[in-house]
């Protein structure tokens, strides 16, 4: 006699060992990301965080960072986030080309980024132009901040608008509205969720950049430079205080305005 065993059953194994193989490759990888973080914390004590927040150059290096970061991000909004509707909307010769050129910054090492910007700054046009030198000034380490992160504003942005139906837009051109004022009432207002993330995630990019920040300016320090500069000097003990604190101050900002965006969303 023939023992006949139903398909499902076989399936339900199957899919059973996928889930199991499928939880325990996300533990690892959760596991790579948290373990690192974890053993930091652990490793600094309260009076070490303590003594690091009363540091004066660290706490002057983290409103430096934040400060200019912010400001990056809101500059630069300005004209990215129109950018991106005409990504999203207009059809043009070498499109696709152009967005493989605004990935660029995303995958040239930031340290040969620094140097590329360092070669623009530093030309006598430059600084005439603008009337100061940006080399070792705040104003040169927003433009290496924004030249790394602005691709995660301008594609987030991108994919905000392209989800919206044209159909509405349509609706409203017929109903008499102006291109701005379907582009301000429509788009920006069904497309806000994405550009919002894509402003946090600018924010936190330009806030940890190190590479290139660093050979456009030393001085005055943005905190991965501190560390960096303190960990050669003093070693792993001594910096690692300063490094935690600067963590979680990010996960901090990080976790506030992630929390807004997911507030306005209900």
């Amino acid at each position: 006699m023939i023992n006949f065993v139903p398909p499902f059953r076989s399936r339900a194994i199957h899919l059973n060992f996928f889930t199991l193989a499928s939880y325990t490759a996300g533990g690892l990888i959760l596991l790579f990301i948290i373990a690192p973080l974890l053993h930091l914390f652990l490793a600094s004590t309260g009076s070490q965080l303590f003594e690091t927040l009363n540091d004066s150059e660290v706490t002057t290096s983290i409103g430096l960072t934040l400060g200019i970061s912010f400001a990056t991000t809101l500059f630069f909004a300005i004209p990215a986030i129109p950018f991106s509707y005409i990504l999203a909307r207009k059809q043009f010769m070498f499109k696709k080309v152009l967005q493989s050129l605004i990935d660029i910054p995303i995958i040239i090492p930031h340290s040969a980024v620094g140097i590329a910007i360092l070669g623009v700054i530093a030309n006598d046009w430059f600084r005439d132009t603008i009337g100061f030198n940006p080399i070792g000034h705040p104003v040169g380490i927003g433009i290496a901040m924004a030249y790394v992160s602005l691709p995660f504003l301008i594609n987030s942005a991108t994919d905000g608008f392209a989800s919206v139906p044209v159909r509405l837009e349509k609706a409203a051109y017929s109903l008499g509205a102006s291109e701005m004022r379907t582009f301000f009432t429509i788009s920006l207002a069904l497309s806000w969720r994405n550009i919002l993330s894509g402003l946090v995630m600018m924010f936190a990019r330009g806030m940890s950049e190190f590479g290139a920040v660093i050979i456009i300016a030393y001085h005055p320090m943005t905190m991965p430079t501190l560390i960096y500069e303190r960990f050669g000097m003093f070693g792993l003990d001594y910096v690692r205080p300063a490094a935690v604190l600067f963590i979680l101050i990010s996960l901090f900002v990080f976790i506030v305005l992630r929390w807004l965006s997911i507030k306005n969303d209900k």
